[in-house]
C-alpha cells in the first residue's frame, strides 16, 4: 500500500508589481501648502521625498505618536513624528506671492533644468 502523501495545492502567487519611482514636482526643502485632509491650509517645509510611494513628509503635518523602547543611545517614551502624506495633496508655493502654484520646467542653454512658477514665471530655487 502506498503511503498517504498530501499534494501541495497549486496556488498562484500573486506578486505585487514593483513600485516605480514617480517624477515629483516637489523636492526636499520646498515650502508647500496642504490642499486636502485634516491639515488643509497648513504650510510647511518638505523634510523628505519618497518617490517610489509618491509621498512627501512635511514638517508639522500628519504628526503621529510612536512608542520608542529605550536604547543605549536614546531614552524611551512617546515620540511625536511627522508621517508621509500623498504628494497630490500638497502644492508648491510661489516664491513671489506665496500662493500655491503649479510647476513648469525649462531647459537652459547649458542643459540644466530649471523649475518655474506657472503663476508668476519666477524661477523656484532648489533649497537643500
Amino acid at each position: 500500500m502506498k503511503p498517504l502523501v498530501y499534494r501541495k495545492t497549486r496556488r498562484e502567487r500573486r506578486r505585487q508589481p514593483k513600485p516605480v519611482a514617480q517624477k515629483m514636482h516637489i523636492t526636499k526643502g520646498d515650502t508647500v501648502r496642504v490642499l486636502r485632509g485634516e491639515y488643509r491650509g497648513t504650510e510647511g517645509r518638505v523634510l523628505e521625498v519618497l518617490p517610489k510611494q509618491n509621498r512627501v513628509v512635511v514638517d508639522g503635518v500628519n504628526v503621529v505618536s510612536r512608542h520608542r523602547r529605550p536604547t543605549q543611545n536614546s531614552e524611551g517614551g512617546i515620540v511625536k513624528l511627522p508621517a508621509a502624506i500623498h504628494a497630490s495633496n500638497v502644492m508648491l508655493l510661489d516664491p513671489k506671492s506665496g500662493d500655491p502654484t503649479r510647476v513648469r520646467r525649462q531647459k537652459d542653454a547649458d542643459g540644466t533644468v530649471e523649475r518655474l512658477s506657472k503663476k508668476s514665471g519666477q524661477p523656484i530655487p532648489r533649497n537643500r
